[in-house]
């Protein structure tokens, strides 16, 4: 029963943290409305107002999804109690319906495009090195690191993980964190072709928010996993 009571506290572990932080991140944008114009714009009929408040939404409802689901599953079994041997199937479609979610930043640039002036050079050389990063990234994660363990299969079976080890291939040679350091950056490039500043506003919030996913959720699930603490 002990046991029981301390893993199901650990699954609100750092989430103070994590809420206390998200509420800094919105409040900031809410005063940003003064000085970017992400409101500027339409596409589809919905204004860019809408496009971008879905933009935030769907990152927090992705890491929110992430951090519970993990946790239910790492401490206390859940998924696997509910869906036997499907448990992580169920976790990864709905992990990827999420994370598709984050396109929503597509229409967002295009529906708040020209909010901006930036120089051609600028555009079109910081928009190409983010995309080779992302794109070597990617090829990393499919080659070596595996579509399962970047979706979490180490909550799952934590005991098999344990004997993976780390991956010291592609990306992963320069950083151990690149999942982090780089898979976030291709979101800036919308913003940045069509001089989006609400787009902009976005990327950097997604990507400011990635990181406190990190420290809350995934630094400490990987220390109880991997046995580092």
């Amino acid at each position: 029963m002990n046991t029981s009571k301390s893993n199901a506290k650990r699954i609100f572990e750092r989430q103070a943290y994590h809420l206390a932080a998200l509420i800094i991140l919105m409040s900031i944008l809410i005063y940003s409305d003064e000085i970017v114009s992400y409101q500027e714009g339409e596409f589809l009929g919905l204004s860019s107002g809408i496009w971008f408040w879905a933009s935030i939404f769907a990152a927090i409802l992705h890491q929110v999804y992430t951090w519970l689901f993990w946790r239910l599953e790492l401490y206390l079994g859940y998924l696997t109690k509910w869906f036997g041997k499907h448990s992580f199937t169920v976790f990864k479609v709905l992990f990827a319906l999420f994370g598709l979610s984050r396109l929503l930043i597509f229409p967002l640039a295009f529906s708040n495009r020209d909010t901006l002036e930036l120089p051609a050079l600028f555009q079109w050389g910081l928009s190409s090195i983010l995309l080779l990063l992302s794109g070597y990234l990617f090829y990393s994660v499919i080659r070596w690191f595996g579509i399962n363990r970047a979706a979490g299969l180490d909550h799952f079976k934590p005991e098999e993980a344990k004997e993976w080890g780390f991956v010291d291939k592609g990306i992963f040679r320069f950083t151990s964190n690149g999942m982090y350091l780089f898979g976030f950056l291709f979101l800036w490039v919308p913003g940045l072709m069509l001089e989006s500043s609400g787009a902009l506003l976005a990327a950097a919030f997604s990507h400011t928010y990635i990181w406190v996913h990190y420290f809350c959720t995934e630094k400490p699930d990987m220390e109880y996993i991997y046995g580092e603490r």
